[in-house]
């Protein structure tokens, strides 16, 4: 069955066209990634604003023509954090069915992380507790299970984009910001998982732009190879290297690091902190990188249900 996934995000629009069979993904058609900042302005604003709306939709009439040209059977449209936050974001999702055909959903913090741990885990075998965790712009979502089965997940206000716009407003950030940043992301993190849960993951898989990026800059990878990326291991330390060696760069020279993609430098630093503190609260010493995540996710779940549909 030939899926089609676009997923909404409040940093980036992410696009899956993929081949599904047998509760596999077997061929990857067309990937692409646009930053959107959709979110931009949300957390204070309360509304997603009319030029964050019009950038997604100019990007989605790109995939809805790639899509067309792939002839997928069945499109399907997740929006997340952004939308979810937003008193106007079933606008958008009104737009993407009128305009473009998309079946339109806003998922629950709680679906997202479970279609994340499906997508992340789908491509390796792994019986002892394992944390995923996503990080977005506006959440990020933690995931604890084993096997097929998850244990625990939670859904938190802890995003690259929104604690940017809270926390880090100088350029570059000041020594000062940057603590503030990392001990409100420790703060949420602890208030999120209880202590039993935090015990108990043996290893992690990170996913989404910020870890992706991370492992690029250290790989020094120019152009981006996503082969390279998928798998590698990025370790605290090298974390906290990268997070020092971006924070102490004003935005301009931050957008020409190696591996960095130039739209991804303005939230970075918050999203390094982010990714730290979480190795920092579970104890972990390093975390995979997995280019797979709710993408896969949820072309593997609407390829199961359309199995399941008489």
């Amino acid at each position: 069955m030939r899926v089609a996934v676009v997923d909404i995000g409040t940093n980036s629009t992410r696009l899956l066209v993929a081949e599904v069979e047998h509760g596999r993904l077997v061929e990857e058609l067309e990937r692409r990634t646009e930053i959107t900042r959709l979110g931009e302005g949300v957390d204070a604003t309360g509304h997603l604003s009319e030029a964050a709306v019009e950038r997604v939709l100019g990007v989605c009439a790109e995939y809805h023509d790639a899509i067309e040209r792939l002839g997928a059977g069945r499109v399907v449209a997740i929006l997340t954090s952004a939308v979810r936050d937003a008193a106007n974001g079933e606008e958008l999702r009104a737009e993407l069915r009128n305009r473009f055909g998309f079946d339109a959903e806003t998922i629950s913090g709680e679906r997202e992380a479970r279609l994340t741990y499906r997508g992340a885990t789908s491509w390796r075998g792994h019986e002892e507790p394992l944390l995923v965790l996503d990080i977005g712009g506006g959440s990020t979502e933690l995931v604890i299970g084993a096997g097929d089965q998850v244990e625990f997940h939670a859904s938190t206000q802890i995003g690259a984009v929104r604690f940017t716009e809270r926390y880090l407003a100088d350029d570059p950030p000041s020594a000062e910001e940057v603590a503030t940043c990392r001990e409100a992301v420790e703060a949420r993190l602890r208030e999120a998982v209880p202590v039993r849960m935090l015990e108990r993951p043996v290893d992690g898989i990170a996913v989404a732009g910020t870890p992706t990026s991370f492992a690029a800059i250290e790989l020094r990878l120019e152009p981006y190879d996503r082969e390279r990326v998928h798998g590698h291991r990025l370790t605290r330390r090298s974390c906290e290297r990268i997070i020092d060696q971006l924070a102490a760069l004003p935005l301009s020279e931050r957008r020409e690091v190696p591996g960095l993609h130039p739209d991804r430098a303005p939230t970075i630093v918050a999203g390094g902190l982010i990714l730290a503190e979480t190795m920092a609260v579970f104890d972990l010493d390093s975390m995979e990188v997995s280019e797979r995540d709710i993408l896969e996710g949820a072309a593997l779940e609407v390829a199961r249900a359309s199995l399941d549909t008489p």
